[in-house]
Formats: C-alpha cells, sequence, structure tokens
C-alpha cells in the first residue's frame, strides 16, 4: 500500500519443507505466470538455505527475465533461539550469509520467527504440518529450564541480527505466530522495547494473530510504524488458517484504515496456504486486496 498503489506480493507455500532447489525455481516461475512481480523467498534450514546461496545469482537471473523482485528473504534458523550458544553463533553465521543474498536480490526486509520455546512436547508439536486446535498439546519443563535466562538469550541473538541487517542496508522483522515464543502483539512490543532499535519490526500476520482472538486494528494501533510487512490471510478466529482473504471473519477494512492511519508503505503479502492448484486462490486473493485498497482510498502519508 504506497500512495494509491498497493505493494503485492505473494508469499509461496512449499508442499515438502524444506523444498528443493528445483521446487523454489519452479515457484518462482509460478509466481511469474499467476502475475505478481513482488514475491518473498525463503531458505529453510542450513541445507536449503546453503543450496539458495549457493546458487542465488541464478535465481537473481531468473527473477530478472521474469519481471519479478524479491521484497522478503525469510532464513529459517531454528538455532537463533537455541540455549546452546555454539550453535546461536553457527545460526548467527548464517544469517550473515542469507543477509548477503538479500542485498543481490534486492530485498527490502529480511525475517525470521520466534520459533517454538525449549519444551519438550508429549505427543503432537505444533508445525510439524500445521497448529491445530483439536487436539491437546502436553509438554514438560525441564526443570533446569530458566525462561529469564531463554529470553535474555533471544533478545541478544535478535539484537545482533538487527544491527547486522541495519549495517547491511536492510530491515530486520519477526513475525508473531500461534504457539512460538513470540505469538502476540504485545509479546511483540515487549521484543521490540527490549531490542531498541528502530530497524527491528514486525510481519504483521492476519491470520495468526486472529486465531490469537486479537483485535487486528487495534493490534495495528500498537504497533504503528513498526509493521514492516503485512501478510494477509484470513480465517475463523478459531483456527490459524491461511484462507483467501474475504473467506473469513477478519475486518479488512478496519485494518486498513489503521495502516492507512499510520502511513504503512511496506508490502502486503498474499500469505493463502491452499493445495492442488494454487493460481485461483491466488487471483482471488489479489482481486480482494486490490478492490479493498480502491476502496478504503490511499494511505495517509509518513
Amino acid at each position: 500500500m504506497h500512495d494509491q498503489q498497493l505493494l503485492l506480493a505473494l508469499r509461496h507455500y512449499p508442499v515438502w519443507l524444506p523444498p528443493s532447489i528445483e521446487d523454489t525455481f519452479a515457484a518462482i516461475r509460478e509466481e511469474a505466470e499467476i502475475g505478481f512481480r513482488y514475491i518473498e523467498l525463503e531458505g529453510v534450514e542450513a541445507e536449503n538455505l546453503r543450496a539458495i546461496l549457493n546458487r542465488r545469482r541464478e535465481i537473481k537471473k531468473l527473477c530478472d527475465d521474469l519481471g519479478v523482485q524479491v521484497v522478503n528473504f525469510t532464513p529459517v534458523l531454528h538455532d537463533l533461539v537455541s540455549q546452546d550458544l555454539d550453535r546461536r553463533r553457527t545460526a548467527l553465521d548464517l544469517f550473515r550469509e542469507a543477509l548477503d543474498a538479500a542485498v543481490e536480490f534486492g530485498c527490502r526486509t529480511v525475517q525470521v520467527d520466534s520459533y517454538l520455546p525449549p519444551l519438550q512436547f508429549l505427543g503432537e508439536v505444533p508445525y510439524q504440518g500445521t497448529v491445530r486446535y483439536d487436539v491437546q498439546y502436553r509438554v514438560a519443563v525441564d526443570p533446569a529450564f530458566d525462561w529469564n535466562r531463554f529470553w535474555a538469550g533471544l533478545v541478544e541473538s535478535f539484537t545482533q541480527c538487527t544491527r547486522l541487517a541495519r549495517d547491511a542496508g536492510l530491515r530486520f522483522c519477526l513475525e508473531p505466530r500461534v504457539g512460538e515464543t513470540v505469538c502476540t502483539t504485545d509479546g511483540m512490543l515487549r521484543l521490540l522495547d527490549a531490542v531498541g532499535d528502530d530497524h527491528f519490526g514486525v510481519v504483521l500476520d492476519t491470520a495468526h494473530l486472529h486465531a490469537q482472538k486479537e483485535i487486528l486494528p487495534l493490534s495495528v494501533e500498537k504497533l504503528g510504524r513498526r509493521i514492516f510487512m503485512v501478510h494477509a490471510a484470513d480465517n475463523d478466529g478459531r483456527t490459524p488458517e491461511h484462507n483467501v482473504p474475504g473467506r473469513g471473519t477478519i475486518d479488512w477494512d478496519g485494518v486498513w484504515a489503521a495502516l492507512r492511519k499510520h502511513g504503512f508503505a511496506g508490502c502486503v503479502s498474499v500469505d493463502v496456504a491452499a493445495t492442488g492448484d494454487l493460481q485461483p486462490e491466488y487471483r482471488e486473493a489479489l482481486r480482494f486486496l486490490e478492490q479493498l485498497n480502491r476502496r478504503t482510498g490511499p494511505p495517509a502519508r509518513r
């Protein structure tokens, strides 16, 4: 959403995680075929991330040939929040390499998540497939676990990521997600305060926060200009499903009005998870968001 125009991107959900590098090339071609000119890209853990880093020039050339730009790069590195200092340092080294690729791609932002806290799940584990609300998650908390120590490590890691991203000319952002360490608006505000750097901001994922029973326009009010990107998807507020915007109970007019009030000028990414032929749903989402933006008017200037 920038002046009269809506900067729309597509966040592709691979069928298998981590995807193969061939899947990545195929996804970029599909995204361009649908009509998107801005996309997000992920590198899922060390092996897939290294494959992307090794072939980043090929990826950039393909994007240039197709008229597509990568606006956000997400290195998925769970060890960024590890309590093991050596593992965290290794993840930070990979993050540095990911920043180099993000710069080469021409990204605006680089993103991570806060991932699951170090708990022992007894039975089903969130994000091994999806997060479900019709199962009972049971955990065992290690008697040696110290929340304050874990939080301090997380803050230290994300502070370093923010500094590295800033030095690379990028903004660093985190997406609160259901079931993860930072899963709510207020939890994100606490983390923003702890890091204390305006180059650190938020990916507002409407589906995750709606499933957390957040009042989304209020979330936007709280986060304000620290929202660097929006992941747009819908659900019924009872599950964290990522459906086409408009196929749920999210107050989209209220969300857009709040974003407009704070002069949001970032990227709105279609974040729909679907099976089978994705193209009709992606195109439906594209039409919905474009119509929403035309109906509600352009955002206020910063």
